[in-house]
């Protein structure tokens, strides 16, 4: 039997900028996770994930499942990716061997909060089929090649960050320059030590769930319509990142302003839902910086001391949202 697992996410900085050729950093964190497992069998085989219920209790069970986890699990990402893989294959010339194999998947990320579980469960598949057959894909490759499962095949509007930094699996600054990427095929991507890192922290509330496609469509449409308060934002967004970069660089750890105008720049030129807004608030209340771990739901941040952050838990309780430490891979 092979398993593998992938991670959730969490963008520090630059988010949304790396579907529009900008700077971020982020990492993966273990406190959730996704578990692939794959057999040799004689037929191939794909089993219902625990995002793929098909019966309820009742019809309420059906619509608050609905509700929380949209009208999509896992087996369309899994048979995309397995897709992908056999066109990547034919593409550059690797005979796939003639075998079958029965693949399933559970997960504890919790959907549709910005945390890129739909892309932890690409991640954790394609690295599975991957050993399965004895394939080896240069890390940027396979991040483009996960991003292509949703991007090209699903039509979910997405970023090369979830992938690349579930790939390198450590926290990671990326940089997506267009320039750069027409002439490699992909950004730069520098790994760093984890320790550079401030004291951090993740809340979010599952009422809040919405899919990442949902905000980027719409933000893209504007992009490729050149106009001018996104493209600015964009430019904002990549400033940040290098920012924080150069502190991070130099132990300086003093990022709560920065993080702080990512979130600010974003509610100026998207529209961000009241409940999205009072988890920023609630945050910031306790003197915590608060911005979006993606595309909404989940927030990251730092805080001072344990002092503050018992007080964050606290506030956070009062609407509904839980507060994790990220234990970061």
């Amino acid at each position: 039997m092979i398993k593998t697992v992938s991670y959730p996410r969490a963008a520090l900085i630059g988010n949304p900028s790396d579907g529009y050729f900008g700077k971020t950093i982020a990492f993966t964190f273990s406190n959730f996770k996704v578990e692939v497992t794959l057999n040799e069998s004689e037929k191939l085989e794909i089993i219902p994930g625990n995002r793929d219920r098909m019966v309820f209790n009742n019809i309420n069970e059906l619509v608050n499942e609905v509700k929380q986890n949209g009208y999509y699990g896992g087996i369309r990402l899994i048979k995309a990716a397995i897709k992908k893989l056999h066109d990547y294959c034919a593409e550059n010339n690797i005979q796939l061997p003639e075998k079958n194999f029965t693949i399933g998947f559970t997960s504890s990320i919790p959907d549709r909060l910005g945390l890129a579980g739909s892309s932890a469960i690409v991640t954790a598949s394609v690295k599975a089929m991957m050993q399965f057959y004895g394939i080896e894909i240069p890390k940027p490759i396979l991040a483009n090649l996960i991003l292509s499962v949703e991007k090209d095949e699903l039509n979910i509007g997405a970023g090369l960050q979830d992938r690349v930094t579930q790939v390198y699996n450590v926290p990671v600054y990326m940089n997506f320059d267009k320039t750069l990427i027409d002439k490699q095929g992909f950004g730069e991507y520098i790994t760093f030590d984890k320790n550079l890192l401030p004291p951090l922290y993740i809340a979010y509330r599952t009422n809040l769930s919405e899919g990442s496609e949902i905000t980027h469509n719409n933000f893209a449409k504007r992009y490729s319509e050149k106009e001018p308060a996104v493209i600015n934002a964009i430019k904002q967004w990549t400033e940040l990142t290098e920012q924080i970069w150069e502190k991070l660089q130099k132990g300086d750890k003093n990022i709560t302003e920065l993080l702080n105008r990512n979130f600010d720049i974003r509610k100026e030129v998207m529209n961000v839902s009241k409940g999205n807004i009072e988890l920023i608030e609630t945050a910031r209340l306790v003197g915590a910086s608060a911005k979006f771990t993606g595309s909404g739901g989940a927030i990251i941040g730092t805080y001072t001391d344990e002092k503050m952050f018992s007080e964050l838990a606290v506030v956070m309780k009062k609407i509904g949202a839980e507060v994790i430490k990220p234990e970061i891979v």
